[in-house]
């Protein structure tokens, strides 16, 4: 990987839930940011231009929810 992926979720989300899968299933490693436990990781979201999870992110990509064809798209990217 040359693009770390980011995601960041909360504990009981559902999308973000099927965000890590689709990850685990693609091989694809992974941080996960629970913008819970850090406001550092809220601000980081804000920054980006949303006020919910998920937000996924590697370089470039950022894609919010789970969006298949745009996942699809940053799984790729960050390969």
């Amino acid at each position: 990987m040359s693009q770390p992926v980011i995601i960041y979720s909360t504990a009981n989300c559902s999308d973000c839930s099927q965000v890590k899968q689709l990850m685990k299933e693609r091989g694809v490693p992974f941080e996960v940011r629970d913008v819970m436990t850090s406001t550092v990781y809220q601000e980081e979201v804000e920054k980006l231009g949303f006020m919910g999870v998920p937000v996924t992110v590697a370089g470039a990509h950022v894609v919010k929810g789970f969006n298949l064809p745009g996942l699809t798209e940053l799984i790729a990217a960050a390969k």
